[in-house]
């Protein structure tokens, strides 16, 4: 995909704790070879103007990626939207009109997801993925799609006690972009060593 002013920003969600891991930086851990993080940079890079990458903490860490750092600005770890606010707030700067966010911990994300979600918003400019396996359809709101001039707004829902990305796009009555679930999961994502080993497997099939 060529860049261009239309596409939007791009931020990695970085700030979990990863406590199901044993704890530090998830996008840190190694697989096949690389950061998970590359991996998720590889796929969204193409799709998007900028990335970013939210996490909280010494951004020394991951000057390895050559990539900006983004903290939340709202205290007390209020979770993945404050990660999306902080990226709304630095997708501004850089004169986009919109955000895509996507979890550090999803190697496999489609290289069609910006476009998918372009396709897909709804009467806010808003929509996030969801895949279908047989008859069940799973959210996956933390991959979404985000007008900037939605900020404001979230700012306050956060500040009122909003917590879960399900509740605000539920709020902004975001677009759904349906993903087929089959052979493999786009949006699996790596909690626990298991599942780390099992994107190994994945990525060795090719």
């Amino acid at each position: 995909m060529v860049a261009s002013v239309t596409q939007p920003a791009g931020i990695i969600l970085a700030g979990g704790l990863a406590t199901r891991m044993g704890g530090g930086d998830k996008g840190l851990r190694d697989l096949a070879g690389r950061p998970l993080l590359a991996h998720v940079i590889d796929r969204l890079a193409p799709q998007v103007r900028a990335i970013a990458i939210n996490a909280n903490g010494p951004p020394a860490r991951l000057a390895g990626f050559g990539l900006p750092v983004v903290a939340d600005s709202v205290p007390g770890w209020p979770g993945p939207l404050a990660g999306l606010l902080a990226g709304m707030d630095w997708a501004a700067e850089q004169g986009c009109q919109t955000v895509l966010i996507v979890p550090a911990d999803t190697p496999f994300l489609p290289r069609d997801l910006a476009m998918r979600l372009q396709s897909a918003t709804g009467p806010h400019g808003a929509a996030y993925a969801a895949t279908r396996r047989g008859g069940t359809v799973h959210a996956h709101p933390v991959c979404g799609l985000w007008p900037v001039l939605l900020r404001d707004d979230l700012r306050r829902a956060i500040t009122g006690g909003m917590r879960r990305v399900r509740d605000w796009a539920a709020a902004q009555e975001a677009g759904q972009a349906l993903f087929d679930a089959t052979p493999i999961d786009p949006f699996f994502n790596i909690n626990t060593p298991e599942d780390l080993a099992r994107a190994e497997t994945l990525l060795g099939r090719g």
